[in-house]
Parts: C-alpha cells; sequence; structure tokens
C-alpha cells in the first residue's frame, strides 16, 4: 500500500486542484449590492404609499423693490399674514422657499455695522455682513403656523430698497395623504 499520493495533496484545501473558492470581496461587493437595492426598493413603497401633498393653491407673498409693500397674487394667502414691513406670520405648516437681494448702501456712513437678518421667531436663520456688493438672501425652510419671519437691518439707511426685496413661497405641506 503506497501512501504517495497523501503526501502530494495540500492539507488546507478542501476543494480539489485547480477549482477557485470565491474570495470575500466579491462576497462583500454583491451583499453590498443586494443591500442598496433592498434600500432603494423600501425607498420607493415608502414615497409610493406615503406622498407628501402639494399646496392645494399657489401661496407667494413678496415685498418691495419700490414700492415698498407687500405683494401678493390674492387679496391674502392662506399660508402667511402680513403683519408689517418686512415681516410675516405663518398660517400653515410647510416647506417654504424664502429669496430675495439686498443692496447695501456703500455711500452710508453711519456707526452702526451693516449687517442684515433674516429670521425666525426672532432668532437668526440667516446674516449678511458683506456692505460691499449685492447679496441674495433665503433658502427652503420648514416654518409652522405661528411663526414669524422678517427681514431687518442694523439701521434703516443701510440698504437701497429700491433694489432690496424678499419674498416667500409654500412649496408643499407635510401632512400625509390618507
Amino acid at each position: 500500500m503506497s501512501l504517495s499520493h497523501v503526501e502530494n495533496m495540500p492539507l488546507g484545501h478542501s476543494s480539489p486542484q485547480g477549482a477557485q473558492r470565491p474570495s470575500w470581496k466579491k462576497w462583500l461587493l454583491y451583499s453590498t449590492i443586494v443591500i442598496l437595492l433592498l434600500l432603494c426598493s423600501f425607498s420607493t413603497l415608502i414615497f409610493t404609499f406615503l406622498p407628501l401633498k402639494t399646496a392645494s393653491g399657489p401661496c407667494i407673498a413678496k415685498f418691495g423693490p419700490l414700492p415698498s409693500k407687500w405683494q401678493m397674487p390674492s387679496p391674502e394667502p392662506s399660508c402667511v399674514n402680513k403683519t408689517t414691513d418686512w415681516r410675516l406670520k405663518i398660517l400653515q405648516n410647510g416647506l417654504y422657499l424664502i429669496y430675495g437681494q439686498v443692496a447695501p448702501n456703500t455711500a452710508y456712513k453711519g456707526r452702526a455695522p451693516f449687517e442684515v437678518l433674516l429670521r425666525k421667531n426672532e432668532d437668526p436663520i440667516q446674516a449678511l455682513t458683506n456692505n460691499s456688493t449685492i447679496q441674495n438672501v433665503g433658502g427652503a425652510y420648514e416654518f409652522h403656523a405661528g411663526d414669524i419671519i422678517d427681514l431687518i437691518f442694523n439701521a434703516e439707511h443701510q440698504v437701497l430698497k429700491n433694489n432690496t426685496y424678499w419674498g416667500i413661497y409654500l412649496l408643499a405641506n407635510p401632512q400625509f395623504i390618507p
């Protein structure tokens, strides 16, 4: 009885010679792809069955430039209420787009430093401090009924009101359709 065939056999391999085992890198790649596909499918199901309500009608308000007054397409939009110049009260929860432009008065020589604040309930959500160039103000924000939004200046004559304005537009209500 000869044991020569046992001597040539590798000890740590259970597969026949020439056959390759799948590497752990391939296993990791395939499992990552499967997990991503499952997540995408799950996300699609959520957005299919629980879509957001879009705003029922246009809700837009704009203040300025001259004449410095609130401009609204309807007498009183259902999502906001004008309280004073440069200030609005939010009447409806939702995702809003704020847009605007601030033109600094470069001839202003007063003591107050240049600062323009976009505020929500008197807390700043955006600050502009560069008085050498026209700047954009705004972004997408989630507001709730009762929030007060305003644009304020350190000094009244720091901005050119004939070229400064801001507005708000309701993008979507976060209420789910039943």
